[in-house]
């Protein structure tokens, strides 16, 4: 087991706004991957499959930090914050929803050794 964090990040563009909240979303990686502690961190965008026909927001971020804290300081940095103001919470920006979760891959009660 570990300390990583996995992070979903999905995103509902609004009408017509698909291809250019996708833009701009990819723009926020290569800063991103120079984190340290972030260890992936791909925008995607929904394709059709009839082996996976679940339902999702058609923008995710699939998101892997070394630890919660890592994910956290990156969610404070003035680039991501600004996006969020832009492009989610402006009346004139380009996605309608978003819902971001985080998840660890520890069960509940694992008894991780403590190291040095």
């Amino acid at each position: 087991m570990s300390k990583k964090v996995y992070c979903l990040a999905q995103f509902l563009p609004k009408e017509g706004q698909e291809a250019a909240l996708f833009q701009v979303l990819q723009q926020l990686e290569p800063n991103t991957l120079r984190e340290d502690g972030c260890l992936q961190y791909r925008v995607t965008r929904h394709i059709t499959s009839p082996f996976a026909q679940g339902t999702s927001y058609p923008i995710v971020f699939n998101e892997i930090w070394a630890d919660l804290a890592s994910f956290e300081a990156h969610c404070q940095r003035a680039e991501i914050n600004n996006f969020f103001e832009k492009y989610c919470l402006a009346d004139d920006g380009l996605a309608q929803a978003w819902n971001v979760c985080v998840y660890s891959d520890e069960p509940a009660d694992f008894d991780a050794p403590k190291l040095g």
